[in-house]
């Protein structure tokens, strides 16, 4: 729906089925409700997920029609999608393998494609539509002395899609963009990898190939790469790591990169006090949500103010009692609307910071909630779907239409 400050929906890959006809009934079964509540009389955004079976799917002439026919009969639109995750995101384990294929392979490169000429077909006339896709990589798949190379080839075939994304608006005038999302122990893991990625190998990169595809000169080549390619700003994922918000979207603008949307999600955080009995309820807090699908990356602040980072739940959970750490944040998708479970505490502060620096100079069109993790919640946290939905988009909602306030920031790096 729209916003005095963007398109707000949200991402579908809460919903399960891998195939297409498998999650276009859970669309069909839950968006109607969801809008009647959330945009009654409106037109209603959807941020679609599709796996690469889906992919395959939807692009036939046929189911491409029937969707493209349901959502003008609902007053819905689609103007982005999750490419993140290729295969099984439900009932399976995914942990790392959401990077798999990475961008190092032709099949990421495919599929990719693929959504953004699906995305073309159905986006609406003057909008643009964006794709979030992975960081690249997952940074323990590769040794040191191998990451030029992985960041080379996996830029490479990026651009291949870029080289497409180009056509397409020249040919349907309709602008998509690839949004980039850093994430714990992803390639690009944080912000500062993102910028140093974007600067010192796909702008030159860039440059280069889109000067050779199209004719480009410079100018013409480097504002290609700017349009087509943006970040992803997973308020969860910037929170884990403690970034600065507010430095971060001034870098943004400093360098000239565009944030393709903001998916609006919240993680676990929890101070861990010196005291045994209060650091063990903390602890024991944190084992309910030791679940074994989704990888649960924690960073650790130290006394030092140092960052210690651990590849899942478990392994942080063995060096808990280590007495040099004040504090744990864990990549956990949880309610929006929920500030406190206990002794522990979502992200929330985060999101209000980052939709307030929105409100006083908006730096994205596109607003997606992106909580997907309520069937693995322990039991008395979970909800009916519809009602989870529609509670963490009214959060939302409440938020930006709150009068813009002067943002304070709590991270340090």
């Amino acid at each position: 729906m729209q916003t005095p400050y963007g398109h707000l929906t949200y991402c579908s890959n809460i919903h399960p089925g891998e195939s297409w006809s498998d999650h276009f009934a859970q669309l069909q079964q839950h968006i109607p409700f969801i809008k009647e509540k959330i945009a009654p009389g409106q037109a209603f955004g959807i941020g679609l997920r599709l796996s690469n079976t889906a992919s395959l799917e939807l692009r036939k002439e046929e189911n491409l029609r029937s969707f493209q026919q349901w959502l003008t009969q609902h007053h819905c639109y689609v103007f982005t999608m999750n490419g993140f995750p290729y295969g099984g995101f439900h009932h399976t384990v995914v942990k790392d393998q959401v990077h798999a294929p990475d961008w190092t392979t032709a099949d990421r490169v495919q599929y990719t494609i693929r959504l953004a000429q699906t995305l073309a077909a159905l986006l609406p006339d003057g909008m643009e539509g964006g794709i979030s896709t992975s960081p690249l990589s997952y940074c323990f798949w590769h040794r040191d002395e191998e990451v030029n190379a992985v960041y080379e080839k996996a830029t490479f075939h990026l651009l291949q899609v870029v080289e497409q994304l180009v056509a397409i608006e020249k040919s349907t005038g309709k602008r998509i963009h690839l949004d980039i999302e850093p994430e714990p122990d992803g390639l690009l893991g944080d912000g500062k990898a993102f910028f140093e990625w974007y600067t010192q190998y796909l702008l030159p990169m860039g440059v280069l190939y889109l000067q050779e595809k199209f004719g480009f000169d410079n100018e013409q080549a480097t504002a290609a790469v700017k349009d087509h390619v943006q970040l992803c700003y997973d308020v969860c994922h910037f929170a884990v790591g403690y970034e600065s918000h507010e430095a971060t979207v001034q870098q943004l603008r400093d360098l000239g990169i565009n944030v393709g949307k903001i998916q609006i999600s919240a993680a676990l955080k929890a101070v861990l006090p010196k005291d045994r009995e209060r650091r063990t309820a903390v602890i024991e807090a944190f084992q309910q949500f030791n679940e074994p699908v989704y990888l649960h990356q924690v960073v650790a602040r130290q006394e030092d103010e140092t960052l210690k980072r651990y590849a899942d739940l478990p392994d942080a959970l063995a060096d808990a009692n280590n007495a040099a750490t004040t504090e744990w944040r864990a990549h956990f998708h949880v309610p929006l609307f929920i500030e406190n479970y206990g002794v522990l505490q979502s992200t929330q502060k985060d999101i209000e910071q980052v939709l307030a620096l929105q409100k006083q100079q908006p730096f994205t069109a596109h607003l997606e909630v992106e909580t997907y993790t309520w069937e693995v919640l322990p039991k008395e946290m979970q909800l009916p779907v519809n009602e989870s939905i529609v509670r963490e988009l009214e959060f939302v909602l409440n938020l930006l239409q709150q009068e813009p306030v002067a943002t304070t920031q709590t991270n340090h790096a």
